[in-house]
């Protein structure tokens, strides 16, 4: 597993932006995507966004599509999700994870590494 340490999370009002930032607190992330999940009290954890590290290619869930963008910092081994125009129905718990895999289907099983958790709060 590869240490991961979130931050960037808060209480915003509808329309606002935020950014997370997610690093490698060992260096390197030593996997091939890093995903960006989500997860609101009774839901199940839902893809949001993923950057292939070794391309850049990124990919995104159709909710997010064209408010939030994810990047990443190659010499600095951390990813960000830059969250713009945000809604209530975002509102959840945003974890980053490391994992390994292919295409663009984007499963939290394959993901062996996480994130503790940033909460974001969105109000309208």
């Amino acid at each position: 597993q590869v240490p991961l340490v979130e931050s960037g999370g808060g209480l915003v009002q509808a329309g606002d932006s935020l950014r997370l930032s997610c690093a490698a607190s060992e260096g390197s992330f030593s996997r091939n995507r890093m995903g960006w999940f989500r997860q609101a009290p009774g839901k199940e954890r839902e893809f949001v966004a993923g950057t292939n590290w070794y391309t850049a290619i990124t990919y995104y869930a159709d909710s997010v599509k064209g408010r939030f963008t994810a990047s990443r910092d190659y010499a600095k081994s951390t990813v960000y999700l830059q969250m713009n125009s945000l809604k209530p129905e975002d509102t959840a718990v945003y974890y980053c994870a490391a994992g390994s895999g292919s295409g663009s289907n984007w499963r939290p099983l394959d993901f062996d590494s996480w994130g503790q958790g940033t909460q974001v709060t969105v109000s309208s």
